[in-house]
């Protein structure tokens, strides 16, 4: 796998927007416990954004929210959702420096191969303040491989990803946990959730 962006698993997004979007949870827990660490009207970059949902809470709570998603048709969904702008970006497009107090990266790096990861955390690193906070969640496993329904995912370990991450930037730990989870193909899956504070 040489491309950051798999094609497939990006236009499997661009093809069932609609159909994602309509089977998108609502907040989770998580992204409470996250904003509450966060400085009051703090600003975020919301990576991966689909349909909004996390978006809107965040948008609720008084943020100043930088949202993205890699499928534009996916962006414009959640932008009328929201009526908010929502930019098309890849994570490899991120060029930001110093701007957020936070990054939420809800179930989308799982779809980076996993030479191109730190790299792809090297980014996020620079794009928070000193001190910010990084959440991401990851499927857990070993290697990589496609889905169902031919989405692309790197299956990782806690101790690989915690080592990748110190290979990224200086972080310190905050909380990791793990959940599981039914995916959209309706397939079981282990989640690793990691928040990090840029250090």
């Amino acid at each position: 796998m040489e491309a950051i962006v798999d094609e497939t698993t990006l236009q499997f997004y661009r093809d069932n927007a609609e159909s994602y979007a309509a089977w998108a949870k609502a907040p989770s827990t998580r992204l409470i416990g996250f904003l509450g660490l966060l400085p009051e009207g703090g600003s975020i970059l919301e990576l991966g954004c689909g349909a909004g949902n996390h978006a809107a809470e965040m948008l609720a709570r008084g943020f100043a929210l930088r949202a993205t998603d890699g499928s534009p048709e996916m962006a414009a969904i959640a932008s009328k959702r929201l009526n908010h702008p929502v930019a098309t970006m890849r994570f490899d497009e991120l060029d930001d420096s110093d701007a957020y107090d936070g990054v939420w990266a809800n179930a989308c790096l799982l779809h980076v191969p996993k030479d191109e990861l730190a790299g792809i955390l090297g980014r996020i690193h620079r794009a928070l303040k000193s001190g910010g906070l990084f959440y991401a969640s990851y499927k857990a496993g070993d290697g990589d491989g496609r889905d169902s329904i031919g989405r692309y995912y790197s299956y990782v370990t806690a101790d690989w990803l915690r080592a990748t991450y110190a290979e990224a930037g200086p972080w310190q730990t905050v909380s990791f946990d793990t959940s599981e989870i039914k995916s959209f193909d309706g397939a079981p899956a282990t989640m690793l959730h990691f928040v990090m504070r840029k250090g």
